[in-house]
């Protein structure tokens, strides 16, 4: 197993907020929306430097991807900044009409998505907007593992031309990949390799994967961990490239079980490569207020549920 480390941790929200201080600064076309959360999306540094390009839209998030829409008719790279919940649940019918349907190249960029957004409970805490987001046709979908891969993500979807949904969240995490990566839109990336069971996690679930892999190699299993951090475009090679080696799967995603990255994977693999596959995701549930580890352990989005995950998976051969 591969050994990762970290000496410290922080919010992904917070790569964002890094990443778009770097585009104010390289980019003139990059204009940012917030929805009255500036604070929590962490631009603030990209208002000081460029006031000129934020527009303050209040809490009227439809209004605020119209406005989006329209900015891109001038050539303008529109990111609209607010909740998870808000940016997707909220405006779904705006997303859909305004930017997919005219394929407008906005970035929808969502911040305290997932369980892990904890004491604020289940009306904020937004466990569909994936599945939501990825049945948009045209619609690039990502959520990165930690922050210098929510940076590198952000500046990435600034030369992508279309829709692009980025997804992040508010707890601290492991800052555990390479400060100067280059972010590949649909392209996996691959942990550890390994032979007995393919694990493919995305967003904190990484981390999760990443210390499960470690104890499962104390009970002799090889696992080989796969960060999706991409939900479409499919990396579909890299999927049917392990399990072919491993013959089982595990998905791993802080999202319900419906609709999210395990059901991707699953639609690949019945379609090419039929192996078992264990979902670790909540089971098609509203969440609940509570500290974001806490949540995570009664949900089962541990390391040690994806332990018992690739178990069963293997089990299954």
């Amino acid at each position: 197993m591969k050994k990762y480390t970290y000496t410290e941790k922080q919010d992904t929200r917070s790569g964002f907020g890094a990443g778009m201080t770097e585009l104010g600064q390289k980019n003139e076309n990059v204009v940012a929306l917030c929805a009255d959360l500036v604070g929590s999306l962490k631009i603030a540094p990209f208002i000081k430097e460029n006031p000129e390009r934020f527009f303050q839209c209040g809490i009227s998030e439809a209004n605020m991807i119209g406005v989006s829409a329209g900015l891109t008719i001038g050539g303008k790279i529109p990111f609209a900044t607010t909740f998870a919940n808000f940016a997707t649940g909220r405006v779904y019918d705006q997303i859909r009409q305004s930017v997919a349907y005219s394929n407008k190249n906005v970035k929808i960029c969502a911040s305290h998505a997932g369980i892990t957004l904890g004491e604020d409970g289940a009306t904020h805490q937004i466990l569909e907007d994936l599945g939501m987001m990825k049945m948009l046709p045209g619609m690039t979908v990502i959520n990165p593992c930690d922050y210098n891969q929510t940076k590198a993500a952000t500046i990435a979807i600034a030369e992508h031309e279309g829709p692009v949904y980025l997804r992040f969240g508010r707890p601290k995490v492991p800052i555990f990949t390479d400060p100067d990566q280059k972010f590949e839109i649909g392209k996996a990336w691959m942990v550890n390799e390994g032979k007995d069971v393919s694990i493919f996690a995305t967003g904190h679930l990484v981390w999760e994967a990443i210390l499960a892999g470690e104890m499962l190699e104390k009970e002799g299993i090889d696992a080989e961990i796969i960060n999706i951090h991409t939900i479409k475009p499919l990396d579909e090679e890299a999927i049917l490239k392990s399990v072919k080696k491993t013959g089982c799967a595990v998905s791993a995603e802080e999202h319900n079980r419906l609709g999210g990255l395990g059901d991707s994977i699953a639609q690949v693999i019945v379609k090419n490569q039929l192996v078992p596959q264990e979902y670790v995701a909540v089971d098609d549930s509203f969440g609940e207020s509570g500290t974001p580890e806490k949540l995570m352990e009664k949900y089962g989005l541990t390391a040690k549920d994806i332990v018992a995950a690739a178990k069963r998976a293997i089990e299954r051969k």
